[in-house]
């Protein structure tokens, strides 16, 4: 996984299977505009391309998350790009959501607009205790329109309406409550609530877990009677694979299974 790109908005960092990607714009409280999200954009696809990663991390540095969108750069103020333009926000919520290795947002603080997206868009989400997570745009006279797409696939829809029309500040625990994280802990048990995630996916066949996400992913959108097709062909190409066989095979013997990733 390459980490020489000369990030402004991002820090990129390696440890054993786990790439980390740490938005940081501390001045802002990792608020996130163009610069970061480009950032994102290669950062992922760097760690999707690196077979010796297994699952990625998303956290903020220093004591918050993300505070949502930067107004700075929304109004015209704005670094300029680093790195060539890979896409926006809409297309980073895509890559998230279609991620075919697990993503962890480590919710170290506040996570507010474009920052909850990001939080939403993950496969798992493990938050602090003292976080706020929120929706707070309409404000400020905007309204959480992309991060929207990402929240009605978890939050119930008369609970998402009151969080984005009355611009709520949800607690750790009540977004726990409306789905928007999957764990609260205290803080000194982050990151071992983030490691023992990461020792559960990198037990698992990387290549069954990487056909999975993508399945899980294309069937999202499709109706019942399109989706089940789609997904009988999937489950054939996983049974074709070596990973399979040796599952199955240890499963017989009764031993622990020796992953191959093919």
């Amino acid at each position: 996984m390459t980490e020489r790109r000369g990030y402004q908005r991002l820090v990129v960092s390696r440890e054993g299977p786990r790439a980390t990607l740490a938005l940081s714009n501390p001045a802002r409280k990792n608020a996130i505009g163009p610069v970061m999200v480009n950032e994102l954009l290669w950062a992922l696809e760097d760690a999707v391309n690196d077979e010796n990663v297994r699952v990625v991390v998303i956290t903020g540095a220093g004591d918050a998350f993300c505070a949502g969108g930067d107004f700075a750069q929304m109004t015209g103020g704005a670094d300029g790009p680093a790195l060539p333009p890979k896409g926006d926000y809409a297309d980073l919520l895509l890559a998230l959501v279609r991620c075919p290795k697990p993503l962890v947002a480590r919710v170290n603080g506040p996570a507010m607009g474009g920052g909850l997206g990001i939080v939403a868009a993950c496969h798992f989400a493990v938050a602090v205790d003292t976080a706020k997570l929120g929706t707070p745009e309409v404000n400020v006279g905007l309204f959480p329109m992309m991060i929207m797409a990402v929240l009605a696939r978890l939050v119930p829809r008369r609970r998402l309406l009151e969080m984005m029309l009355f611009g709520e500040k949800l607690t750790a625990a009540e977004a726990k409550e409306a789905n928007i994280v999957g764990r609260v802990v205290p803080a000194g048990e982050l990151d071992g609530a983030v490691a023992e995630l990461e020792a559960k996916i990198v037990s698992k066949s990387p290549m069954t877990l990487r056909l999975g996400l993508e399945a899980f992913a294309a069937q999202d959108d499709l109706d019942l009677a399109t989706a089940l097709p789609m997904l009988r062909e999937r489950l054939g190409a996983c049974l074709g694979t070596e990973d399979a066989r040796e599952g199955l095979m240890a499963f017989l013997e009764k031993r622990t299974p020796v992953w191959k990733g093919r």
